[in-house]
């Protein structure tokens, strides 16, 4: 269980596991599928944490620029002028 736990703490999924237990099951070492895997697994993180910072920066933007916009009333076209009036 200590792996799998272990494991888990570095990004890897149940299927990850699965292969590599598999192929320590079979006598054979895990270790160039175990780097193969989190070679990917921290590319996939890495565009992940990108577009996190991205959407940050948006978000504060936007905080910024609405806190000196004033409500409005929704009319036929529009919904939230913050929203559809916001861009980067």
């Amino acid at each position: 269980m200590r792996f799998i736990s272990d494991a888990r703490q570095l990004g890897f999924s149940v299927d990850d596991i699965g292969q590599i237990i598999g192929e320590a099951n079979k006598g054979r070492t895990p270790c160039p599928i175990v780097r193969d895997i989190i070679f990917h697994r921290l590319k996939e993180t890495e565009k992940r944490f990108e577009e996190t910072v991205a959407l940050r920066k948006r978000m504060k933007a936007a905080v910024t620029e609405w806190e000196r916009k004033p409500n409005k009333v929704p009319t036929g076209n529009m919904v939230c002028h913050l929203i559809e009036d916001f861009t980067v």
